[in-house]
């Protein structure tokens, strides 16, 4: 009991395929995002703390946590955000530290 099977209708590739293109990566590329953050880090003075905010939980560092360094006016402390709400920033600790004390924020640098 031998049945024939339908003929499947395949067109024909006529032209070069492109898709499996090899593909490269350069560490060098991971060195001019770090200078593009540092060109914008000598920027940032002039920004206002809500803006350095906005741009700490813009940034594509930022996922869940942030590691910060947040100047007021008792000294620096080292803390991770992990949100805000309209007036202050949530820290991973529960503490909650109002935006009016912050004289300055920015990411802590990485020993990587």
């Amino acid at each position: 009991m031998e049945k024939k099977l339908p003929k499947v209708f395949a067109n024909k590739i006529e032209k070069p395929l492109k898709n499996n293109e090899t593909v490269f990566y350069d560490r060098s590329e991971e060195k001019k995002v770090e200078q593009k953050e540092e060109k914008s880090n000598q920027f940032s003075s002039r920004l206002t703390i809500n803006q350095k905010i906005n741009q700490i939980f813009g940034s594509s560092r930022y996922v869940y946590k942030a590691d910060v360094i947040i100047t007021t006016k008792d000294g620096n402390l080292n803390k991770k955000i992990i949100g805000r709400n309209r007036n202050e920033l949530i820290t991973m600790d529960n503490e909650v530290i109002p935006i009016s004390e912050i004289m300055d924020i920015e990411f802590q640098k990485n020993n990587d």
